[in-house]
């Protein structure tokens, strides 16, 4: 038996949907169990699914009141029986996507004298339990901020260019929502020498940012018909992929109709449950693709060095992806500043 070195952690709670998140004491588990990791937060991101959470975007929430946050920076303080990947003192991306080692059973913690509800990885909260498969080691010299985005963002954004859209050198590709995710993929799209890069948002912050780090061409659909920008940056060339950030079934109906015969429309924003998309579906048999993805099908233990080795080695701007940093205490300002837009790139928790 192994016990829990440490007993109390700050953390933010969901408790119910549109309402703010609760930021307070809880009580760890006592014991290490078979495959869980104690960790101490450095950094945590703020990513859009856990807007979608705070929303209920994907339905009722039936695990409140639970944690949240699946991207950070972390210090192993304690590893569980099983545990092969890493020991005390490594330094250590937290992700969602499940990698290599044990999958564990989730920890329970407790608020209030209460069961609190927490996945295999939580982030927003100072210390946590974590499942072995939720852990990639990096170097003790990475910056914490890039290791941070390394547990979604940057792996989904580089993830979905690399496997879901297979973008080629010189292609075009449209990108759909510019927040965090989607200024990833925009520099992703430069890494493999897309163009044109077009990046479209509501937002002119977000766009001039995404223009800052690699979009050729940008698009406020609040104050412009963006498919019809698109069509006139086009001129007479086909669009090669379209990517979706934002969810709105309007916008996939429209991006499927003008990618190329057998060009590729990737979804990566999840509509609200109950808005369904509706499309003319011929075109899926002469090569037409249409595919969903789960997180750019990033596998960790690969992806995150070879995506670091890629930063480091080509000099990538990657804190221009990072707005503000706040503390946890000021969790629910960061989570409005995210929703109403005022911030471009990500937001990040510092817990030190």
């Amino acid at each position: 038996m192994i016990h829990t070195k440490i007993k109390f952690s700050k953390a933010a709670i969901l408790v119910g949907q549109n309402n703010p998140l609760i930021v307070d004491h809880i009580n760890l588990p006592d014991q290490l169990l078979i495959g869980q990791i104690l960790v101490k937060l450095d950094l945590s991101g703020i990513c859009g699914s856990q807007l979608g959470e705070i929303t209920g975007a994907k339905g009722k929430d039936k695990y409140l009141p639970h944690l949240l946050g699946h991207e950070g920076c972390a210090e192993v303080l304690q590893i569980g029986p099983g545990v092969k990947k890493l020991k005390e003192g490594d330094k250590v991306v937290l992700h969602w996507k499940k990698g290599s080692g044990i999958e564990s059973e989730p920890p329970k913690y407790s608020w209030n004298n209460k069961i609190l509800n927490a996945g295999w990885v939580t982030t927003f909260n100072s210390y946590a339990v974590v499942s072995e498969n939720r852990c990639t080691k990096i170097p003790k010299d990475t910056k914490p901020s890039i290791a941070s985005l390394l547990g979604c963002a940057i792996t989904t954004g580089f993830g979905v260019i690399e496997n879901n859209a297979k973008l080629k050198i010189g292609e075009s590709i449209v990108i759909f929502g510019s927040g965090g995710i989607g200024l990833s993929m925009i520099q992703g799209a430069l890494s493999h020498s897309a163009y044109p890069i077009i990046a479209v948002d509501v937002f002119d912050n977000r766009l001039k940012l995404a223009k800052k780090i690699g979009a050729t061409h940008i698009i406020n659909s609040k104050n412009e018909d963006a498919f019809s920008s698109i069509e006139k940056i086009l001129g007479k060339k086909n669009l090669d992929v379209f990517i979706d950030n934002t969810g709105k079934p309007k916008i996939i109906e429209k991006g499927f109709s003008i990618v190329k015969n057998d060009g590729r429309l990737i979804l990566v924003g999840v509509p609200v449950k109950g808005e369904n998309i509706n499309i003319f579906s011929l075109p899926l048999h002469f090569g037409k693709i249409i595919t969903g993805s789960h997180g750019g099908e990033c596998k960790p233990d690969e992806d995150i060095p070879r995506y670091l080795n890629h930063i480091n080695s080509n000099k990538i701007d990657m804190d221009s992806l990072i707005s503000k940093n706040y503390k946890l205490e000021d969790i629910n300002k960061a989570v409005k500043e995210m929703q109403n837009g005022e911030t471009s790139g990500r937001i990040l928790i510092n817990f030190n």
